[in-house]
């Protein structure tokens, strides 16, 4: 498996695929898929595989737990309840007025 630089996209290289998948969608949603798919140059298995898994890995990134030692920890806690240091390229820009406000 490896991951292409330009996108997210997962590669799985001879893999033997068991387990289905069935999904019931309206005709719109169909239509949609298989057009993107078209679009793409692939089937809609190929499209439809891809996309849920992406999707999946995209709402389980944030959900990955991580261990850390208690040490790391404490410098962690102590660097985010440090005051934030001036930047000043950050103060000129706040100094501005907003072109919002024109």
């Amino acid at each position: 498996m490896f991951c292409t630089p330009i996108r997210r996209t997962v590669v799985y290289m001879s893999i033997t695929k068991d387990d289905r998948l069935a999904v019931r969608v309206t005709a719109r949603q169909k239509e949609t898929i298989e057009r993107a798919a078209a679009v793409l140059g692939r089937n809609v298995t190929e499209f439809t595989v891809q996309a849920l898994t992406e999707r999946a890995e995209e709402v389980l990134t944030d959900r990955h737990t991580f261990g850390v030692s208690q040490e790391a920890w404490d410098e962690f806690i102590a660097r985010l309840d440090s005051p934030a240091r001036p930047v000043a390229e950050l103060v000129a820009l706040l100094r501005r007025p907003s072109v919002f406000n024109e």
